[in-house]
């Protein structure tokens, strides 16, 4: 039976609680144009239809594998252990992948033998899954560590599809549980995908290189605010703190650059959430941090400084109405 055969790529989709999307996810994946891969959907021990609706979907390359909640990062280490690929896709099941995304990459690793991680830019959907006016043009070429870690150009974790063995360079036991291997970070409950890509490069020395189709579909969900938003730089912080275990001296030559780079991430956002008080008070803490971002991106810098002004001179709830229109009608990351 075809499911037998070993196949090319194991693409592994972690599920809790997402009911909602989680039929468009298995569906792009299914509509794939290069049929040599296993579907993996790791049950992360959510409480709604989510496993019976992938259930539904008929075909021999989906796996379901149920555990207790182990959180994302734990969701996919499950699906690595399980992996029979030489390639690893991960998608997670609120986003969706372009028809193409496997064929192409697949393409790249195989016509590049250096570059153990190949990730593509990506398109923002909004909760109703329709095209957000957002554009993301993330450096493809000669990516550096500092580069993960100031712009992070894999953007999110639907993006990149890597080699096993690459993924193998960075298996370390888990601390709780020494026969279980981990490749994601378990104690980081967000943020645990720019920790790996960090360890994969600093500590594997994996290559990174990007292809210019925008081919993953990135959901952005509203709601949250301000609390999301230090939520967000704390799991920064997390990412930073155990990064510092391995690599102190990397730490030490890139944090304030890279801080400075983050807090005007957040300050975006909070400008496309229409809070421009916050914004303001990011962009002040990243500039004191590091002046690299005004030096290096003035135009996307200085633009977020005038949108926050902006904002401050209007009442708030219409300084809201207006980012979330110019964002495409909806709230964006």
């Amino acid at each position: 039976m075809s499911h037998a055969i070993i196949p090319t790529v194991s693409v592994i989709m972690p599920a809790f609680n997402v009911e909602a999307y989680v039929a468009e996810a298995v569906a792009s994946v299914l509509a794939q144009t290069y049929p040599d891969f296993e579907l993996l959907i790791v049950d992360d021990g959510g409480q709604d239809a989510s496993i019976a609706i992938c259930a539904g979907f008929k075909d021999p390359r989906i796996r379901i594998i149920t555990q207790a909640n182990r959180g994302l990062a734990g969701a996919r280490n499950t699906g690595i252990l399980e992996a029979r690929g030489r390639i690893l896709a991960f998608l997670d099941s609120d986003d969706r992948w372009a028809p193409e995304k496997l064929s192409l990459h697949v393409i790249h690793l195989d016509n590049n033998p250096a570059v153990g991680v190949s990730f593509c830019p990506s398109r923002f959907i909004d909760t109703d899954g329709q095209a957000m006016r957002l554009a993301q043009r993330p450096k493809l070429e000669n990516v550096t560590p500092a580069d993960i870690f100031c712009r992070n150009p894999v953007g999110n974790g639907s993006a990149p599809v890597i080699r096993a063995n690459a993924m193998a360079t960075i298996a370390f036991a888990h601390p709780d549980e020494p026969s279980r291997l981990c490749h994601f970070d378990e104690s980081l409950r967000q943020s645990e995908d720019i920790e790996c890509w960090l360890r994969l490069a600093l500590v594997g020395k994996v290559e990174f290189a990007g292809i210019a189709p925008a081919l993953t579909e990135y959901r952005v969900a509203r709601g949250g605010l301000s609390a999301q938003i230090v939520r967000q730089y704390q799991s920064w912080q997390g990412v930073v703190d155990r990064v510092s275990t391995y690599a102190p001296e990397f730490i030490a030559a890139h944090i304030d650059r890279a801080r400075a780079y983050q807090l005007r991430y957040l300050a975006r956002r909070a400008v496309q959430l229409g809070d421009a008080n916050m914004a303001m008070t990011l962009l002040g803490e990243g500039i004191r941090s590091s002046k690299a971002p005004l030096v290096e991106e003035p135009i996307k810098s200085l633009v977020t400084l005038a949108a926050a002004m902006a904002g401050r001179a209007i009442q708030p709830d219409r300084f809201a109405r207006l980012a979330g229109m110019v964002a495409g009608g909806k709230l964006v990351a």
